[in-house]
């Protein structure tokens, strides 16, 4: 997992009146001057509610706002060195002192935000409740991709005081403030604990050395937490207490073969953190029958492969009879990855409707329907969805026996929920923006839009067809190329324009192959939205599949003859395309509305953030 503090050296600052130095100019010539390999200061920008200014009285180097973040950012750019924000969190005002960090992460150059959690007074005294509201406010104010590190007292009588299990689903890594000095031990026994208390926590891990202990114990330290440990970075405590003798060790460069590259993660580490398993035999599964039935008499058991009881029963075509509830009663807020297991026997629906509850974002249930029938012992991905723990109904699945389908079977099987460790953001599991579905590499990634030649021969909410059976407003965009000649986009490819999963992908009548995808929720906002890709050819994936952005997942096509060659596009924030692929809502431009958005709109609003 990569990280910002890789290969470098970091210093923290406390504060302008705990140094020699009175500008910020003079601070970074000294650093230049002793210690030139350090390329990362650690500012101290605010203090529970407080800006750190408040309690400084040195103004040019006071953090009294986003201005004086502002002007750090300037002078250390400048001179090749990058801004990394610290703050100490109490927890007693969750949303002002929220606040106040998304101020300072959202400001241009601030590269990483480190949280001081500490179980004293003056820091972190309020028990686990405010944690995740304090840091689900913060996530959903400076999105994913940001950086948000933990420091603590890595000793194990600590650690369980400051709740560690609360803070991991939003954090990214993880610094030991390694005190040997202050804690009056042993270097090698203080290094040793604080790595075994922290090791398993399943981010990366770096260690805080003290810059006022003797020079030799310093280097001894440099040398164990790399070479022994495999840290990939190292910081420094702090500027004003280190001096000419002890700059050298500092400025001692993190070399290859001094643990620059992580060590492999455990088994079960460095991907998933938390995983919740319900089974039919779990406490925290329930299941219940309509009309005062007796559910046993209705659903049938019988041993899965993997030891525990899996229950089934024939598909209803008109109204349901039976119901099954999975609960996970999570204990910590985050992302998770959803998935249903899909047995080896008696799922042959083609149709089971999960439906998902408690999702960030979305307003009601979400709907999910998976295929079982193509399913043989395998967990089959719902989807990756973010979850708030103190909602009750925070990712609680049921399902149904009502597919509308005659002599075929629905599985009741078990139900996982595992957790996305570390960091929210990353491409495998958010969409970090939209890119078109059609056109070449460096088209599809150029600011215009739609990409090169093509066009939108109907353009969205547009009333077309006039005077036809077909009359209709269109719900998005018919991408064509016709240059340099007619129908030149024929066969060419269809990219899936974000990551997302495959709920759908087979023929249409009237609409010829079609793949739907839920894409993945936006690192920017948590927005999830279904595209439909239509009229295509070549399908290149199946139900359940993984998609990335850019992945080519079908061709254009026309509908075996039907319409000349072009790709239907649209974008829907609702399940409707989830539960009926073939939707169209005709001449009721409500009803297209409330279902589905403008492509071309959308596209240009939410580009990936790497452009």
């Amino acid at each position: 997992m990569a990280t910002p503090y890789d290969g470098k050296i970091g210093v923290w600052h406390w504060k302008g009146n705990s140094l020699a130095e009175e500008t910020i100019e003079d601070l970074v010539r000294t650093i230049k001057t002793w210690a030139p390999n350090v390329k990362q200061i650690w500012v101290k920008t605010s203090d529970g509610t407080n800006w750190q200014g408040e309690f400084d009285t040195d103004r040019d180097l006071a953090i009294d706002g986003v201005a004086s973040v502002d002007k750090w950012v300037r002078i250390l750019e400048a001179n090749g060195m990058e801004f990394h924000a610290w703050a100490v969190v109490k927890g007693r005002n969750v949303e002002a002192e929220a606040d106040r960090i998304i101020e300072v992460c959202n400001r241009p150059g601030v590269r990483s935000m480190v949280l001081d959690v500490e179980p004293y007074s003056g820091f972190w005294t309020v028990g686990p409740e405010p944690v995740r509201p304090l840091m689900t406010r913060i996530r959903r104010g400076v999105g994913g991709r940001f950086h948000i590190a933990m420091a603590v007292d890595p000793r194990p009588q600590h650690k369980p005081r400051i709740y560690p299990e609360e803070w991991r689903p939003f954090v990214n890594s993880v610094h030991l403030q390694l005190y040997w000095e202050t804690f009056q031990r042993p270097v090698r026994e203080v290094l040793a604990e604080g790595f075994n208390t922290w090791r398993d926590y399943g981010l990366p891990v770096f260690p805080v050395l003290p810059g006022s202990a003797p020079r030799d114990e310093m280097a001894l330290a440099h040398d164990l937490v790399l070479d022994e440990y495999k840290a990939t970075g190292i910081s420094w405590w702090r500027l004003g207490v280190i001096g000419p003798v002890q700059f050298p060790v500092v400025n001692e460069p993190i070399t290859p073969g001094g643990g620059t590259e992580p060590p492999p993660p455990p088994p079960g580490q460095g991907r998933y953190g938390i995983e919740i398993v319900v089974t039919p035999d779990s406490p925290q599964y329930r299941d219940g029958a309509f009309g005062g039935q007796n559910p046993a008499n209705l659903l049938q058991t019988f041993r899965g492969t993997w030891g525990w009881n899996v229950k089934y029963k024939r598909t209803e075509r008109t109204s349901s009879q039976v119901w099954a509830r999975w609960d996970p009663q999570l204990v910590a807020s985050g992302w998770y990855e959803v998935s249903a297991f899909v047995p080896s026997r008696h799922g042959t629906t083609d149709r089971a409707r999960y439906k998902l509850h408690g999702v960030l974002g979305s307003t009601g249930e979400l709907e999910i329907p998976v295929r079982q029938s193509t399913y043989y012992n395998v967990w089959v991905p719902l989807g990756v969805f973010q979850f708030d723990a103190n909602d009750s109904r925070a990712a609680v699945v049921f399902l149904n026996d009502l597919t509308g389908e005659d002599g075929k079977e629905i599985a009741f099987d078990a139900v996982r929920w595992r957790q996305i460790v570390g960091i929210v953001p990353t491409d495998k599991y958010l969409a970090d923006g939209y890119d078109a579905p059609v056109g070449t590499a460096a088209e599809r990634q150029a600011d215009d839009m739609w990409p090169g030649k093509w066009f939108d021969a109907t353009g969205f909410a547009r009333r077309y067809r006039i005077g036809t059976t077909g009359e209709a407003y269109h719900t998005g965009s018919d991408l064509n190329l016709n240059e340099p000649y007619w129908d030149a986009d024929a066969h060419s490819p269809v990219y899936a324009a974000a990551s997302g999963v495959v709920t759908f992908a087979d023929h249409l009548s009237g609409w010829g192959n079609v793949i739907v995808v839920r894409h993945d929720p936006l690192i920017s906002t948590g927005q999830v939205m279904y595209a439909r890709y239509a009229h295509i050819e070549d399908l290149r994936v199946k139900v359940g599949d993984r998609v990335v952005r850019g992945q080519q997942i079908s061709k254009v096509g026309n509908a075996s003859g039907l319409f000349p060659y072009h790709l239907h596009y649209d974008l829907s924030p609702t399940t409707i395309l989830a539960s009926q692929p073939w939707h169209w809502p005709k001449l009721n431009r409500d009803n297209l509305l409330a279902n589905y958005v403008d492509p071309l709109d959308f596209t240009r609003r939410h580009r990936p953030t790497d452009r």
